[in-house]
């Protein structure tokens, strides 16, 4: 099977982990040789349940007897994308009541810019400097990191970047900017939190200028930080919501979501503003609601705080430089390129899958399933430090 992956499936670096996946139950990925992977990544922010929650699987087979895939988004009445859009809505703050179903986070974030020239008629984009918002090339014309996106060039136009906390550039939006697209907590920069209430004062200025605030809660969303969505820790109210990864415990989808108003101008002039075959997929809607259910009912995103209070008490160490992040979306800093690939690679040797952040070199991803138990987070932290405590780096 290994050949057939390097031979038949188009790769995404010159040298992937290349693990060979037999199953994957709760906090663990078991190889083709049964060994267990105590799993710190959940498939970069993706499973916030673990692997195949007996709710979310069931919810699934419940659905797939019913009917799957019927017509294209938005024609028929699904039960499953509406009970869940009717849910999230109830759990999010006026106005983000009407919700837009696709199949990824980088559509959704194709979806919200065209919404925000769509509804300004406006055509500036603003993002952030080191900004990650995906890989389409819309998403990718956001990117604040030119050496990833050049060679894709020509992007989308009239696209600008200001810097993440940096309260001076905001005078740069103005009457024709359209919207400034933010990720809450910035992700593949190195997990790094707004201060001195950023979020905040970007909300006040777009709202004195026209413009529209959208906020990138792919990563940090569904529970990771503490909160259903990060910006509810920072009071801080989007026009549009980008929403993707733990919605639907690992089932691929995304979804954009704003107000009633907004939402209505992909509706005609022209009509089909935004259209996708697959998008509210019956199947990958019943398990969003499944997970959203867990994810309310339960105790997961309140204990997120108590276990990031554990990572931090236990990951202390000398070639450990900064713990940055908050709730279960942690990044442990080190001082070299080096030390952190020998941590994920020596992890991975030893049992503990750790991964990469895009844009940071000296850190390394703690992102876990919601579900991880103070049992394996302390495990996990002791192969952490073990790896440290024999580096010679």
């Amino acid at each position: 099977m290994l050949h057939d992956f390097f031979k038949y499936q188009a790769q995404t670096s010159p040298h992937p982990l290349a693990m060979e996946v037999s199953h994957a139950k709760g906090s663990y990925i078991y190889d083709s040789q049964g060994k267990a992977h105590l799993d710190f990544v959940a498939g970069v922010s993706a499973c916030c349940l673990g692997h195949c929650h007996p709710r979310v699987v069931k919810a699934i087979q419940e659905q797939a007897e019913k009917y799957m895939h019927v017509m294209v988004y938005g024609e028929y009445v699904q039960e499953p994308a509406v009970a869940y859009a009717k849910l999230l809505a109830k759990h999010l703050p006026d106005p983000l009541e009407s919700t837009y179903l696709v199949n990824s986070g980088t559509e959704a974030m194709e979806g919200a810019i065209k919404l925000a020239r769509r509804y300004t008629g406006r055509t500036q984009i603003l993002a952030a400097k080191k900004a990650y918002h995906g890989n389409t090339m819309g998403s990718l014309s956001l990117m604040g990191l030119e050496e990833r996106k050049s060679v894709f060039r020509p992007l989308i136009p009239d696209v600008g970047f200001i810097q993440f906390n940096e309260e001076a550039d905001l005078a740069r939006i103005t009457e024709k900017t359209a919207a400034v697209v933010l990720e809450t907590i910035q992700g593949g920069a190195g997990f790094i939190l707004p201060k001195n209430d950023y979020l905040q004062k970007v909300r006040q200025r777009c709202s004195e200028v026209g413009a529209l605030l959208i906020l990138d809660e792919i990563q940090p969303g569904f529970g990771r930080t503490g909160k259903l969505f990060s910006f509810e820790h920072f009071n801080c109210v989007p026009d549009i919501l980008v929403i993707g990864k733990g919605m639907a415990s690992g089932m691929p989808v995304g979804a954009f979501v704003s107000s009633n108003k907004i939402m209505q101008s992909l509706q005609d002039s022209p009509k089909l503003g935004h259209i996708t075959t697959f998008g509210g997929n019956p199947v990958i809607a019943a398990a969003c609601l499944a997970t959203l259910e867990e994810l309310t009912e339960s105790q997961l995103i309140a204990d997120t705080l108590k276990k990031e209070k554990l990572f931090r008490k236990l990951l202390k160490h000398p070639k450990i430089t900064e713990i940055r992040g908050k709730g279960l979306m942690l990044a442990i800093m080190v001082d070299s390129p080096e030390l952190a690939n020998e941590l994920v690679l020596r992890c991975a040797q030893n049992g503990l899958i750790l991964f990469w952040l895009l844009f940071e070199p000296t850190a390394v991803r703690i992102s876990p399933p919601l579900t991880l138990s103070e049992e394996e987070i302390i495990a996990g932290c002791a192969i952490i430090l073990e790896v440290l405590d024999k580096s010679q780096l």
